[in-house]
């Protein structure tokens, strides 16, 4: 098997992600029109739905309806979870594990592990260009 010289690797690997890069920007251009276009049609259907007091249309090709979506913040992150504390209300936030503060938490109290904590490790190569 003949060996390849490591030049030439990166090289390939720096031509490889330099294309992948343009790809990927003319696909994220592409989406973003679709999705404003997609925006501006259900802003139409909201529209439609509101002057005709019609929360649904029904259509050979598919069907829309009108939902209300509601989304919460906290704009007093100090308050939040005094509240939380108060009512035992741990569930109203996601489950995950802010990897950064986590890794940095580790590595200050190294013999302070929380438990069931896993933790998955791998090598990973960063190829730079000159």
């Amino acid at each position: 098997m003949e060996s390849v010289p490591i030049e030439q690797i990166v090289t390939t690997y720096i031509k490889m992600r330099d294309k992948r890069d343009r790809y990927y920007q003319e696909f994220k251009e592409k989406v973003a029109q679709l999705d404003e276009d997609m925006k501006t049609l259900k802003e139409k259907i909201v529209e439609v739905s509101k002057e005709t007091g019609v929360t649904s249309f029904s259509t050979p090709t598919g069907i829309a309806y009108r939902t209300l979506k509601n989304r919460y913040w906290t704009s007093d992150w100090g308050s939040f979870y005094a509240f939380m504390k108060e009512h035992d209300g741990m569930e109203l936030l996601e489950k995950r594990i802010q990897q950064t503060n986590m890794k940095e938490f580790l590595e200050n109290n190294p013999d302070a592990h929380p438990p069931g904590l896993n933790i998955d490790s791998e090598y990973d190569i960063t190829i730079r260009r000159k």
